[in-house]
């Protein structure tokens, strides 16, 4: 029997790839990747001509914790002859088909990782102190078994629907495969978009403009007030930290859940270009009359249903503030209505070697692990309930990955930092004075 890894990372998404790419020069580190999709494909129904990451380009699979290494996003650059058009572009942000390139540049130089294999069961083997990953590949059906020593979770957040559409029938669809069924959605008379954030301004803003030639009626409705800019101020940016996790992680469970719901506007909120395009599109098509369009803020969807003969959605909606109660009817219906982790199924046989909290989720250690012997299993993009809104952020993958690695290899390759703020987030560990404080 072959030596078991030193372990294996399930799910390559840009967190796990990541990880790949920062772990692949480590010599006595032999790590395996494996993911169900036959190439690494990030969001491709949202894959819009013109949209580009919220996040500047150093916020890359490797730059924040190697910035000489060969997988940086310059280096693809450079490598693809582009170098010298992104320079003159003078924009920090690349644009979200640019990245998904970069991220399969960088999967096609690891051999450590293998695509098209669907992990199937996770078991632990108590004898030899390992975990035994079972692994079916899909093109061929072939089934293999791999042993660990340690595991790396980063299978993703899948789409999320609300529970008035869950079953609902017809073709409704989640802005996750919003490019499949785009012509599709064109053809109907009327479309509803039903959420907030990026995702759903950035499909508004793409029907809109094909609004005169397709002539639909286009709606979107928000439970949100407002359609909220994402807060991009520098001191803002600064809870992106390792000492605002540190903070944050200390908090109380009950007070980390408030502070996520009230702080949605730090990672969900839309990009003010955006927002100011929105506007702008919809003065420039008003000039020649009335767009059949429109914007529905503090509205909520409590009920849905579809009548199969007309190929209608009758949706239940509710104005928060003024409690009042409306349907709309339409034809397409659009859910950008976010993504939520889900525990993978293969975890079940190794359930009891989970630690859980009061509320049945992970009880996410400081250190990213999660099973009892806090360094067995950790996860990536799964810790938003106790590592808080920096958690999905592609500028803090980096900063997550290096804890991680120090934690597999039992010693710091990648130096974590502790403190890159100007600001406090704790009140301070005894009385200080006013000069020592600022000293």
């Amino acid at each position: 029997m072959s030596a078991p890894y030193d372990f294996i990372a399930i799910g390559l998404g840009p967190f796990n790839l990541g990880l790949a790419c920062l772990t692949e020069p480590i010599d006595g580190l032999d790590g395996l990747f494996l993911d169900n999709k036959a190439s690494f494909d990030w969001h491709p129904g949202m894959m819009l001509e013109s949209s580009h990451l919220q996040v500047p380009f150093m916020a890359d699979l490797v730059t924040l914790a190697d910035p000489t290494s060969p997988f940086s996003f310059l280096n693809y650059l450079k490598e693809s002859g582009r170098l010298y058009p992104f320079y003159i572009r003078e924009n920090f942000y690349p644009l979200r088909a640019e990245f998904n390139d970069y991220c399969r540049w960088a999967a096609g130089k690891l051999d450590s990782v293998r695509f098209a294999h669907q992990v199937t069961t996770v078991e632990y083997d108590e004898r030899d102190e390992v975990y035994v990953v079972h692994a079916e590949h899909l093109p061929t059906g072939d089934r293999h078994t791999f042993r660990t020593r340690k595991l790396v979770l980063g299978t993703g957040t899948p789409p999320h629907l609300p529970d008035a559409c869950r079953g609902l029938g017809g073709d409704l669809l989640h802005n996750a495969d919003y490019l499949d069924a785009k012509a599709t959605l064109q053809a109907k008379d009327s479309l509803t978009l039903i959420g907030s954030g990026q995702s759903a301004a950035e499909v508004y803003f793409d029907l809109l403009q094909d609004i005169d030639s397709h002539g639909y009626h286009l709606t979107w409705a928000t439970r949100s007030p407002r359609f909220f800019p994402l807060e991009y101020t520098k001191l803002t940016l600064e809870m992106t930290s390792p000492e605002y996790v540190d903070y944050f992680h200390a908090l109380p469970p009950a007070t980390r859940d408030r502070l996520n719901a009230t702080q949605k506007h730090l990672y969900k909120g839309i990009d003010s270009e955006l927002i100011n395009d929105i506007f702008d599109l919809l003065y420039q098509k008003n000039l020649a009359g009335p767009v059949p369009t429109r914007l529905l803020t503090n509205t909520a969807l409590h009920t849905a249903r579809y009548d199969e003969t007309s190929g209608t959605y009758t949706l239940g909606l509710r104005q928060e503030e003024q409690g009042t109660d409306f349907s709309l009817d339409t034809q397409g219906l659009i859910l950008a209505t976010g993504y939520r982790y889900r525990v993978p199924d293969f975890l079940e046989p190794v359930r009891d070697r989970i630690a859980w909290d009061d509320a049945g989720r992970y009880d996410v250690a400081r250190n990213y692990s999660i099973d009892t012997t806090g360094h067995g299993i950790y996860v990536q993009n799964a810790e938003l309930h106790t590592h808080g809104f920096v958690t999905p952020d592609l500028g803090m993958a980096a900063y997550r990955n290096s804890c991680i690695i120090r934690e597999l290899l039992g010693r710091e390759y990648y130096p974590v930092e502790k403190a890159i703020a100007f600001q406090e987030f704790a009140a301070p560990a005894g009385p200080h004075h006013p000069m020592e404080i600022s000293a």
